[in-house]
């Protein structure tokens, strides 16, 4: 069985007790999974679907989605040095999805046993970091066409759907929240690129060319070798290898 990156050097004891203290919850599209100031204890890994996370605003500017936390990346709070911690941002689920809350005791204690398994979580956060620099870089600069087209080619990474598509559950609504647009301006920009022909949608989702890559400075960075490597046979048992997740639980978690 395949094991996440993270755990490699894990040995199969310690795997065993990890999954006995973690939870795995499948959540509906739009569904919270964890409140803005709300505590928690544990970890979120998310192993389908994708995750959003959100930034409350005023009356007047809305919402705003900072970034996504997508298939087997983490959400934590800033410390581990705490066996819990109060959220600063809200979690929604954009896509159902399927995550192991993992408890934060049992995971600064394997990182201690583990120096490798805290400097990929540092290297993760890093990478989070460095998108949402990006991010900000773009709403700041970019015309409103091309900062679109940008967070429309990054959503093909996210929420892959067929060939240089994404899953077409995600709205123009989340969209604008996280391109820092309204929505309306979303709109008639996706309806324009529609009309040129630089934007389809099918059956399996909505496409765009791959060009839309390399809209500002540079490509955008690759997902990690840990989610674009998973055989996807194999996706749900990857954290835990000795976990399995029944067929019944696969069909729930898929129709939600």
């Amino acid at each position: 069985m395949y094991l996440h990156p993270l755990l490699h050097n894990v040995s199969t004891a310690e795997r065993k007790a990890l999954i006995q203290c973690s939870e795995l919850r499948s959540y509906r599209r739009n569904e919270l999974v964890l409140h803005a100031d709300e505590w928690t204890d544990r970890i979120y890994c998310v192993t389908s679907g994708l995750l959003r996370v959100v930034v409350h605003g005023s009356a007047n500017s809305g919402d705003v989605t900072t970034d996504f936390i997508r298939r087997w990346d983490f959400f934590h709070g800033p410390s581990l040095g705490e066996d819990r911690y109060q959220a600063v941002p809200t979690l929604i689920a954009a896509l159902p999805s399927s995550a192991y809350l993992v408890p934060v005791s049992a995971v600064r204690e394997l990182c201690a046993r583990h120096p490798e398994v805290a400097l990929g979580l540092l290297e993760l956060a890093m990478q989070r970091m460095d998108m949402l620099r990006g991010q900000l870089r773009r709403i700041s600069s970019l015309s409103a066409e091309v900062l679109v087209s940008r967070v429309l080619y990054e959503l093909t990474q996210l929420a892959p759907a067929g060939s240089s598509g994404y899953d077409k559950r995600i709205t123009q609504a989340v969209i604008a929240s996280y391109s820092g647009l309204s929505r309306e301006v979303v709109n008639k920009t996706m309806r324009d690129m529609e009309s040129r022909g630089l934007v389809w949608r099918d059956e399996h989702g909505i496409h765009v060319p791959p060009d839309f890559a390399s809209t500002d400075l540079g490509n955008l960075p690759p997902m990690e070798k840990s989610a674009s490597t998973v055989a996807p046979e194999h996706s749900e048992s990857m954290l835990f290898p000795d976990l399995i997740i029944s067929p019944r639980e696969r069909v729930e978690g898929e129709s939600n």
